[in-house]
């Protein structure tokens, strides 16, 4: 048996914290995995500017509910399902995602989630487990399946070293210096001819 692991943002919908910096304004929240490799710096980093400019879970809700994912994307991942299990491993909050799994037509997908109190302050974020990216490769590879993997960012790479195969999909160019071993995709047409490839160097 064959899975693809993706992330969510990035891959297949936009950046949810750099499109509620700019409809904000707020240019500091436009910091993302991409900038920062330490996952628990970036979110504190975060959650200090929410509390600086009093902005809570239902700011970020009411600018997720008028998202989508990416030109493509639904697209992509129905055809994706019709050959191999997908798994979405997000470092994004089940809080975020509910609306965006919708329209891709509900994959699964493992995050984290936030603590929120009832007047919708964001008062700190809990991981599924530490390092559960490349965690989940590694169980899925002690159940016997192949698994090929594809983000576009620091945090996406040690999952992608996990899989059988790595892939980076439209990473910036400095996560591309840092890990040349990973080939670089940037359309879902070259992503599925990538992972088609991964899976025939697994046979």
């Amino acid at each position: 048996m064959r899975i693809v692991c993706l992330d969510l943002e990035g891959v297949l919908v936009p950046e949810i914290w750099i499109e509620f910096a700019e409809r904000t304004g707020i240019a500091e929240l436009r910091r993302t995995t991409r900038d920062e490799p330490n996952y628990d710096t970036l979110m504190k980093y975060r959650l200090d500017i929410l509390a600086q400019h009093k902005l809570g879970l239902p700011d970020i809700q009411a600018v997720i509910a008028s998202m989508g994912p990416l030109p493509g994307a639904a697209e992509f991942i129905a055809s994706l399902r019709e050959t191999y299990q997908v798994i979405i491993l997000s470092d994004t909050f089940y809080e975020f995602a509910h609306p965006l799994m919708r329209q891709l037509g509900w994959p699964t997908l493992f995050c984290h989630s936030l603590e929120v109190d009832a007047q919708g302050v964001v008062k700190n974020y809990h991981l599924r487990m530490a390092d559960q990216k490349r965690e989940a490769v590694k169980r899925f590879r002690e159940l016997n399946f192949k698994v090929v993997a594809a983000g576009d960012s620091y945090n996406d790479t040690a999952m992608l070293g996990a899989a059988h195969g790595g892939i980076l999909f439209s990473p910036p160019d400095n996560v591309v210096r840092e890990f040349p071993q990973f080939p670089v995709v940037r359309d879902y047409t070259a992503l599925r001819s990538e992972i088609d490839q991964a899976f025939a160097r697994t046979a």
